[in-house]
């Protein structure tokens, strides 16, 4: 399974490995100093997440204002303002690009664990760039605060320079997650949905996703960027998984973002019975649309930027389920609650439950799943162990 942007490509024989991407049409909004004024550029590109040519300019401050409103903006709208907890002891593995621990954001940062499958280097490092962006989502300190700072954080790096990786490398470092006995997973990527049926598993990362959950690991996945006029139909994968928790976009008054993908709830090919409550696609949304970033330091001093997509929004939730696993350590992997695919589904209900759904929504909905993020509401659903 893949996109078919990589897909289209390709000769009929030999048969490729299949590859996935963050998904086409992902926008970047990025400020830049030239001759001390400012500069708004909007980058559409297909398959690769980053542009870095028009990253070597300079950005205007180090850390511009209007980053930091933004920033603060969404922290308000899902709830992070409202509590107290930042992660602490909870475990996270983000599979991606890597991650650049020279920027100043992330320089205190001290990795649980580092894994390349792409070229087997023993030193983390990011060649792309998205990768280094959903980790400060997370765990920035200095003038980027992450949304979970104290979280044990663990990086694969599946995904190439080019932005796209194999199916195989990306569920070999799921697996690799899940040896590691990590309590979040989180993936920032998508491609298109295999097969999934009673005896029939088409696709080695949903297979791998899906042992995952059987040990209580909780899941979070894009919902994809191919919204509006162009999109397939339905969210992607493995972000389409029954009990992964997939996750579309918003901006900061809360409106879904245009580029958010659509689920498909009904009979498909994929899922012939379609798709029941809570697991109905996606199943919440985030902050997504120009979001504050750490730029990966690429032949580049720029350190900041604006991007938007759903995969931030994925590493909002994950955030969010760290809180929570802080809050309640026994829904942990390892915790005396945990460890299996019934506290994945029993969480998956509180945020049913726990999100803010839109102006006149009263049961699910394609774009906007069951509602809004809300990490204090979660934490109160949760309750006391």
């Amino acid at each position: 399974m893949e996109f078919d942007a990589i897909l289209d490509d390709m000769p009929e024989a030999p048969v490729q490995p299949p590859r996935r991407t963050f998904g086409s049409d992902l926008n970047f909004e990025i400020i830049l100093q030239r001759g001390g004024a400012f500069a708004l550029f909007v980058i559409s590109i297909l398959l690769v997440v980053w542009a870095f040519g028009f990253l070597e300019r300079g950005l205007l401050d180090p850390y511009p204002p209007e980053l930091s409103e933004r920033h603060e903006e969404f922290k308000q709208l899902s709830g992070f303002d409202n509590v107290t907890t930042t992660g602490q002891g909870v475990e996270i593995c983000i599979v991606d690009t890597g991650i650049d621990l020279g920027h100043p954001d992330l320089s205190h940062v001290e990795l649980a664990g580092w894994v390349d499958f792409v070229s087997n280097r023993g030193e983390p490092y990011d060649d792309q760039g998205h990768g280094t962006g959903m980790a400060g989502i997370l765990v920035a300190k200095n003038r980027l605060p992450g949304i979970a700072p104290n979280v044990d954080l663990y990086i694969a790096k599946a995904i190439s320079k080019s932005g796209t990786g194999s199916d195989t490398d990306i569920a070999d470092a799921v697996d690799w997650c899940v040896e590691n006995n990590v309590d979040i997973i989180s993936l920032s990527l998508g491609g298109t949905q295999g097969i999934d049926w009673i005896f029939i598993e088409t696709d080695a990362l949903e297979a791998a996703v899906d042992r995952a959950i059987d040990e209580g690991i909780f899941v979070v996945a894009a919902a994809g960027n191919d919204g509006g006029p162009d999109d397939d139909g339905d969210v992607a994968s493995p972000g389409g998984v029954q009990d992964v928790i997939c996750v579309g976009a918003i901006d900061t008054d809360g409106t879904i973002w245009s580029n958010s993908s659509v689920g498909n709830n009904g009979f498909t090919l994929q899922h012939i019975f379609g798709r029941f409550d809570p697991d109905k696609k996606p199943e919440l949304v985030a902050p997504g649309e120009k979001l504050a970033i750490l730029n990966a330091q690429i032949g580049t001093d720029v350190l900041y930027a604006w991007g938007s997509g759903t995969s931030g929004a994925t590493v909002w939730v994950s955030g969010a389920i760290a809180h929570l696993l802080e809050h309640r350590p026994d829904l942990g992997q390892n915790g005396s609650s945990g460890g299996s695919r019934n506290t994945v589904e029993d969480v998956k209900g509180w945020i049913k439950d726990s999100v803010a759904p839109k102006d006149g929504q009263a049961e699910h909905d394609n774009y906007y799943g069951y509602g809004r993020l809300q990490v204090d509401a979660l934490l109160a659903m949760g309750g006391q162990a």
